[in-house]
This record gives C-alpha cells, structure tokens and sequence, in this order.
C-alpha cells in the first residue's frame, strides 16, 4: 500500500509587526508636518520674524538667565562661607582655651573637656536641630582621644581624605561633600582648622548643611526662568503683533497687484491714516490708476493702429486693382514701345507684384493682431508640401545659381496641420535660404517622431551674429539693408511665419553663426493641440563648428554673444531639451 504524503498548507504571507507600521505612520506624519513648517518659512514673513524673535530672545534671556541665577547660587554660598570662618575662627581660640590646660593627651580631664568644648561650640544642647555638626578628632592621638562630634553622628565618611590631610598639616581648608547624616542625604560646606595645645594639634571640623541655600538657589532658578519664559513669548507676541501691522498691507498690496495683472484694472487698496504704510497705499492706487490710464491708452492707440492698417489695406485694394489692369495692359504691350519705356513697364510690374504681396502680408498681420487667425487643421502629409515649396521656387534657384537638396522619408509624413499655413512658412524660409545662400546648395530635411514633425531649412550663406537669431522674426527687420535682393520681399514673411508656428503650437527658431550659414526649424504637434516639449530635428546642425570643440551630441551647450555664433541651444540629435521650458 502506497501512502500519498499530504501537501503543506499554504504558507501564509508576513504581515508586517505592529511597531513597524507605528513606524510609518509617524514617519509619514512627521514628513508633512516638517514639510508644512519648511512651507509656512518659506512663504510667510511673519512666521520666519517671529522665529527670529524667538529664538533671539530665547538665546539672550537664557545666557542673563544663567548669570543672575549663578551669581545668586555663589553669593549664598560666599555668605555661608563667610559665616563658617567666622564661627570656625571663634571656635579655635576657644578650644585652644581649653585644651591649653592639658599638658599631656592621656590627662583624664582631657576627654571630658573635649566633649564639653564640642558641645558648647555647638550650640549646647547635644540635641539641637539647626543642622550645623561640629566635631574634634586628633589622628595624632587616636589611642587617648576620641573623636566628637555633636550632634553624635558619623562624620567621616563625609569629611574626605584630603581634606583631613590638609588640616592635619596645619591648614585652614574646606570643601563640599553630599553625605547621610541624619538620615537624608544632604549637601555639607565642611571646614577644617587646625587647634594648637601644649601637647600637640587637635582638628576642629564644622559641617553646615547647603539645603536652605540650595532651595533657595532653586527657588531663584525657577523664578528666573518663569519670567524669562514670560519675557520670551511677551516678545514673541509683540513681533507678530507688530509684523502683523506691516505684513498686513503688504498682503492686500500684493493680491491687489495679482487682480491688477489679471487685468482687473479698477482694484485699488485702502487708505487709512496718515503713516508710511497709508502712503504706501497712496502710492500703490496713484501707480494703478497711473498704470490703468496708460494701458487703456496704449490698447486704443494699438486698436486704432490694427483698425488703421486693415482699413488702409482694404482701401488701398480697388485702387491697386485699376492700376493693376492698367500697368497689365501696358505690359502687354512693352514689345511696341522703346527699351527705356518697355523696361519701365517691367519694372511696373514687378514693383505692383509687390506691392500686391505687401497688402497681402498687412492683413495676415492685422488678423493676427486682432486675434481673428483661425487654423483649419486636417490631416496633411508634409512631403507634397515640401515638394510643391521646392518647385515653385525652383526658378529663383537657378537664377542665383543655388541647388535644392531635399532629405525626406520614403514613407507619408501625415500631422494635423493647416497646409495653406505651413506651406507659407516654408516658402519663406526657402526663399530667404535661396535669397541668403550665397550660390551654395540649400538642405531641406523633414523628420518625425511619435508626437511631432519638424523641418530644417540650412543654407550656407553669410549667416548671422551674435543675437540676430532673435532679430529675425521682428518685422520689417533685414541683417543687411544695403545687400541687393533677387525677390524684392516684403520684410514680413518671417513675422508671420512666426505667427502661423504659433498658431499651430509649434516653434519656428533660427541658429547662425558668421561664415557657416543658418539653418531655421519648423516644429509642430503631430495632432493639432497637443503641447510640444521635445523636437525630431536638432536646431544647430551637424556640421557647424562649435567654439572652444565644444560637445556635437549629447549634453547642452548655450552659445552666448561672446562666442561668435548665435543659437538657443546644441542638444543631441534625437531631442533638444532647452526646448522644454518654451
């Protein structure tokens, strides 16, 4: 028969101990509450000069503390001392009264004598109470004299080895020994003095009892303490009474300064009395109504600006068409006319093209300006877009001797973008890489990742200084004013290149330096909404040359006006980080 052993139970899982989940709890606790105290010192002024005050005046009152109640304990002990030597003086001559009698130690009277001396010193009653003991030993002639003390209790363990050895040797000297004399254990100031007689030194010893002195050192202690405690949070109450009456303004100036640059222009603070703070609050309502008055002048000078040049822009349309019609007319028939006419109906033409553009970009930006852009996204691929920009301006690139090199994937680059928008943009920034280029090839590259796409536009031109990377997108800005230009642009293409990126949610920014070009990149969300923080494309490219062989990929290096080249940032070439915080 074959007996199948029965598994084992299950063994059941640890459950942690009682004290270790006390443990947590007060460590989790104790973590918010020193987090709230490092909140509170951080944001509330009046919490950190209180605690400036407290602990201040806690440090002063203590250190006084501590000298008054130890100059009280000394001078109740420097009285007692005083007191002992007065009575151990007078004791001595006493005894050497007495004992003088004596000529030798074995004398029987002399016994008698001693007892009756220590008795009388005292107080003469064997039995009194005040506590003092006084006691007569010779160690020089133990076998004929015996100690006494009075009252009779056993001295010697409280007067020590040294002080007996000093008093032996014809010294005054004292000390203070804890002892049990009468039954409690108590603090003794004990004095010894030596007591000459004709057969040789007896020691007088007296001990006083250091309790009264030391209740009353107490007593003094913890009425000095009381009241340096009181002194302590009186102060403590008084600074944030007093901080509250500065802070408290403070405050109000501070949520009426929010509610002003939230744009409630009509808060103002309340005035009450005559002092600095009231003057303050003066002030603070002269500034806002100063600060209200100005932007409401500067939003109608800007709404009558944006008022002025849509208005003129619209207008200047049916004039610009009758002249437009005109000057076709005459352009068509330039081959009948002279060369200097013919090459003025040209020059008509082109300048009127211009012209035409110039209106155009003038409404763009007056719509910007005026909040009434609207972005028709739809799901776009961006390579026919970029093919349609390198076409049409394929003509501009032959005439200036530029070729158009195009990076792109072999497969869709599909994003939620507005194509009339984008393909703006990028005809701006190829026309102005073509304008720039110096006769050297222009890279386009279109890259993506998950959450968004980007193109780069690099030329090999003159590139640009230091701080003109910013300066590009101001409008009617040009690097070089007296440079010749092949297309006659209008100066606002990069301004509302910007303005389209904008819209869109993405960033348009620009690196140069002096001799290695510039290259311009377009970043915008896959899907229309989403937040940008990182980019496919790097801004500087890879075969500019850093200053001071600085990092190619991997790590930021920020290139300041000192550097001799222009950029917001060198990241690797998968992301760009300093582009997180934009």
């Amino acid at each position: 028969m074959v007996t199948t052993p029965l598994p084992d139970p299950p063994t059941a899982p640890r459950r942690p101990s009682a004290a270790w989940a006390l443990w947590r709890v007060l460590a989790g606790r104790s973590a918010r509450f020193a987090a709230g105290v490092h909140q509170a010192w951080r944001r509330s002024l009046q919490v950190r000069v209180v605690t400036i005050t407290l602990v201040a005046s806690s440090l002063l009152v203590g250190g006084f503390a501590y000298l008054i109640a130890d100059k009280i304990t000394n001078i109740l002990l420097e009285n007692a001392e005083t007191d002992v030597r007065a009575r151990l003086s007078n004791g001595s001559e006493y005894a050497a009264k007495q004992f003088n009698l004596y000529s030798q130690p074995q004398e029987a009277q002399l016994q008698d004598t001693i007892d009756g001396t220590v008795n009388y010193l005292a107080g003469g009653d064997p039995a009194q109470t005040s506590g003092v003991v006084v006691a007569i030993t010779a160690d020089n002639f133990a076998e004929f004299i015996e100690p006494r003390t009075s009252p009779d209790v056993p001295v010697r363990p409280v007067i020590g080895d040294e002080l007996r050895a000093a008093v032996s040797s014809g010294k005054v000297a004292h000390q203070i020994r804890t002892g049990t004399l009468g039954g409690e254990r108590t603090k003794y100031l004990v004095y010894g003095s030596p007591v000459p007689t004709r057969f040789g030194q007896v020691e007088l010893y007296y001990l006083v009892p250091l309790a009264r002195q030391d209740s009353t050192a107490a007593d003094a202690r913890a009425t000095v303490v009381a009241t340096g405690v009181a002194l302590v949070l009186l102060l403590g109450l008084l600074a944030a009474l007093v901080t509250r009456l500065v802070v408290t303004p403070v405050r109000v100036a501070a949520r009426t300064a929010q509610r002003l640059s939230a744009g409630l222009l009509d808060q103002r603070m309340v005035v009450s009395g005559e002092d600095d703070l009231a003057l303050l609050a003066a002030s603070f309502n002269q500034m806002a109504t100063n600060l209200q008055r100005q932007i409401l002048r500067l939003e109608e000078m800007s709404r009558l600006q944006r008022r002025f040049t849509s208005d003129v822009s619209h207008e200047l349309r049916t004039p610009l068409t009758t002249v437009r019609m005109a000057a076709d007319l005459i352009f068509a028939e330039r081959d009948e006319f002279d060369p200097a006419v013919a090459r003025s109906a040209e020059l008509l033409q082109a300048e009127l093209d211009r012209f035409e553009e110039l209106l155009t970009d003038l409404l763009e930006i007056s719509r910007f300006d005026a909040g009434f852009a609207v972005l028709d996204s739809e799901p776009t691929d961006l390579v026919p877009v970029v093919h349609r920009v390198t076409e049409r301006l394929a003509g501009l690139a032959e005439r200036v001797g530029v070729t158009i090199e195009l990076e792109l994937p072999d497969t869709p680059v599909i994003a939620e973008v507005d194509p009339r928008r984008v393909e703006r943009v990028l005809r701006n920034l190829v026309g102005n890489a073509v304008e720039h280029g110096e006769a050297k090839p222009v890279r386009i590259t279109l890259g993506m990742d998950q959450s968004a796409v980007a193109i780069t536009v690099r030329d090999h031109g003159v590139g640009l200084k230091p701080g003109e990377e910013k300066l590009v997108f101001n409008r009617f800005w040009r690097a070089d004013p007296s440079r010749a230009r092949q297309t006659g642009g209008t100066g606002l293409g990069l301004s509302i290149s910007l303005e389209d990126a904008r819209l869109h949610g993405g960033w348009l920014e620009a690196w140069g330096a002096p001799g290695q070009g510039a290259q311009f990149r377009l970043t915008l969300p896959a899907r229309a909404g989403d937040r940008l923080t990182t980019s496919p494309l790097r801004l500087v490219p890879a075969d500019a040359t850093l200053p001071f062989g600085g990092p190619r990929d991997g790590g930021l290096l920020a290139i300041g006006p000192g550097s001799g080249a222009g950029a917001l940032a060198i990241g690797p070439a998968d992301t760009d980080r300093a582009e997180v915080a934009r």
